[in-house]
């Protein structure tokens, strides 16, 4: 499986990124939505579409909730699972972010096992590491 992990510190990207690691995700990075977008546009030429982007939403650029509207709008990225995983723990911006069209929201900080429940919800869980 593979996934594109956005977000601004690179710190959190490397956190996000080896805990998916672990879980058998081939994973590449981009530090705001703009570069991963670019990085979806590139990846779709060379035959590399992730299964799953974990999103920040506050970067500079362009944040979390631009880029999923801007994936929602591309039909070559549409069967793709985005998932935010950010500090903005609002009720209103969860619903935000789901009315645009993410498929899961995990609040930071968090745990392994927290991600790994929301990847076993979304079915982008491998089965070695389900059991």
């Amino acid at each position: 499986m593979r996934a594109l992990v956005i977000d601004d510190s690179r710190a959190m990207r490397r956190i996000v990124g080896n805990i998916l690691k672990d879980f058998g995700y081939e994973v590449r990075e981009a530090g705001d939505g703009q570069q991963a977008l670019d990085a979806l546009r590139e990846g779709k030429a060379e035959g590399w579409v992730p299964d799953l982007c974990c999103i920040d939403w506050n970067m500079p650029v362009m944040d979390g909730l631009q880029f999923v509207m801007a994936v929602r709008a591309n039909p070559h990225f549409r069967q793709v699972t985005l998932m935010m995983v950010t500090t903005e723990s609002e009720t209103g911006q969860i619903v935000k972010a789901l009315a645009a069209g993410a498929h899961e929201y995990l609040i930071k900080p968090f745990t392994a096992d927290a991600l790994r429940d929301k990847l076993a919800l979304l079915g982008l869980l491998p089965e070695e590491v389900s059991a």
